[in-house]
């Protein structure tokens, strides 16, 4: 099977990828390796993956790098909201599927920047659909946020609740690619999967979100920033559980005549199903790190919501997902990577 998985210097990405080539796939990634956060965490994913430049400077656009760990994992430097450059590519490779992750992330960026959002999450979006429709692409697996739920206050939260209510401009562009993805299955047949990711964490994660800045500042001897007083709950979900899921519903077989209204579409939750305080969460880290945080209580931070909680039960029954990795281990594998070599950041 050939994949194309845009984002592949993202935290996601590049461990999808990596996998992927690990079981055998040929797989293209490609990023465009921005500088909303530091770029040194970005390359070193990519080295992770065999993906280096031997002059040791930036990665050159739009020329492929062949992986020097894999014979079947190529990567380029490109954007998903170049239109020409997307139909080149697709052109050239005849990719079966697509797994998109590329990407303008972060729910209180998104605040400060919104037109960043519209041209990546929208614009690259259709981009990609329409790249994919016109090759013959088998199947679209796209990341969709565990944010379109909103201000949704049932728990937990299940793939047929409604999503009308976002608190933030980077949900709003999320809930409008399940909704683009959904027209285009409807109209042209066209395979496709959204992920509502739950909040995910583990190695080489990205240093804008909690467990990196936690772990950062516990032990440089800083303090912490405890949003809410504390009083917040996230459905914490390590890394190889989010590839392992996103890997079995880009190999499930979907049935049209089983979907909704016979449009081959689907959404799936993929978290952990097991939210936890953030207080808790504090605490593993102080125990895997051995100090405690000093921690500065501030309010709701605007574009966050209170608590984030996941039903898996769709994604267990069609594809035999259940995540594997408890908090306790997954903190434990998280700073033990944090304090090595590999962390460009610490």
């Amino acid at each position: 099977m050939k994949v194309l998985v845009t984002g592949a210097a993202g935290f996601i990405g590049s461990r999808l990828a990596f996998m992927l080539a690990k079981r055998g796939d040929e797989v293209v990634g490609i990023d465009n390796i921005n500088d909303y956060y530091d770029q040194r965490l970005k390359y070193s994913r990519l080295k992770e993956c065999g993906i280096t430049n031997e002059g040791a400077g930036e990665l050159a656009w739009h020329q492929p790098i062949q992986s020097s760990i894999f014979v079947n994992y190529q990567f380029v430097r490109m954007s998903i909201d170049e239109k020409e450059a997307m139909n080149v590519l697709f052109r050239k490779e005849h990719f079966d599927k697509v797994v998109n992750l590329a990407a303008q992330a972060g729910v209180r960026y998104s605040i400060t920047n919104p037109y960043v959002y519209l041209q990546s999450n929208l614009v690259g979006f259709l981009n990609l659909l329409e790249a994919c429709r016109h090759n013959e692409v088998k199947k679209l697996v796209f990341a969709s946020s565990s944010s379109v739920y909103g201000l949704n206050e049932k728990v937990p939260f299940e793939e047929t609740d409604l999503v009308d209510t976002p608190v933030s401009l980077y949900a709003a562009t999320k809930k409008s690619n399940e909704l683009m993805a959904h027209s285009y299955s409807k109209l042209y047949g066209l395979f496709t999967c959204g992920l509502r990711y739950f909040t995910v964490y583990g190695p080489y994660g990205r240093p804008d979100m909690a467990p990196m800045l936690f772990a950062k500042a516990i032990l440089n001897g800083e303090p912490i920033k405890v949003f809410n007083n504390g009083d917040m709950q996230r459905d914490f979900t390590y890394i190889d559980d989010i590839v392992e899921g996103t890997i079995r519903v880009l190999d499930y077989d979907l049935d049209a005549k089983k979907c909704k209204n016979g449009v081959p579409y689907e959404i799936f939750n993929i978290g952990c199903a097991r939210p936890v305080k953030l207080m808790n969460f504090i605490n593993e880290i102080e125990t895997a790190v051995g100090n405690e945080a000093e921690k500065i209580y501030l309010p709701m931070q605007q574009g966050d919501v209170y608590q984030t909680y996941a039903s898996t039960k769709k994604l267990e029954e069609l594809v035999g997902y259940k995540p594997n990795v408890s908090l306790h281990e997954g903190i434990l594998r998280f700073i033990e990577w944090y304090k090595s070599d590999k962390n460009p950041l610490r």
